[in-house]
């Protein structure tokens, strides 16, 4: 990977998806914006116009799996988006464990003193991409 990479990170929803942003020169993520629409066209319209403005060098996408590590019923799913993202837009696509960033994120808000569903998948796809930068790989 090139020494300054832009990354954009997801945590997927059948009915929001969080997208973070971060590079691998200064190793933050920050939460970008949720997009809430179920899958079809106005999702697919508004993955196109982040993925167009940030022109990420790789894509992370957050792997729902159960404390235990084992599969559920969103893992599947996960991986087909990423996939999907991989093939439409011809960007490399990683998996991370995303296993409790839904809740380090609402806790994480809740210190903050605030809320709503929309903040929180923005901020649990900045955990799993911080999670990314800070792992061996991203370097």
């Amino acid at each position: 990977m090139k020494t300054s990479a832009t990354v954009l990170a997801f945590d997927f929803g059948t009915q929001r998806i969080g997208v973070a942003v971060g590079t691998t020169i200064t190793r933050s993520a920050r939460p970008l914006v949720t997009i809430d629409a179920p899958a079809g066209a106005v999702r697919d319209s508004a993955l196109a116009r982040v993925i167009e403005e940030w022109q990420p060098d790789i894509m992370i996408v957050g792997l729902p799996v159960h404390s235990d590590g084992t599969p559920h019923a969103m893992t599947e799913r996960a991986r087909a988006f990423a996939r999907m993202l991989g093939e439409r837009f011809a960007i490399p696509v990683e998996l991370a464990d995303e296993r409790y960033t839904s809740e380090l994120a609402q806790a994480s808000l809740a210190g903050q003193g605030r809320r709503g569903r929309h903040k929180r998948d923005e901020v649990a796809a900045q955990i799993i991409l911080q999670g990314w930068l800070d792992d061996d790989r991203a370097a």
